[in-house]
């Protein structure tokens, strides 16, 4: 069995155009939904905060 951590000093390879557009494509697109989501989504550690600061007011 051949060492992996050989591999590291090797130099990279070019990847063909077409793969890294459509790579990039998909990372955008991760990045769109993880961004939708954290939209849509709740803030529990502000809702807490923000809950034990108005209590503390009162």
């Amino acid at each position: 069995m051949e060492n992996p951590f050989k591999q590291i000093d090797r130099p990279l390879k070019e990847v063909p155009p077409e793969l890294k557009s459509k790579v990039m494509s998909d990372i955008a697109m991760a990045k769109l939904i993880m961004e939708l989501a954290a939209l849509f989504s709740y803030n529990i550690g502000d809702i807490i905060e923000t809950v034990i600061n108005n209590r503390k007011k009162n």
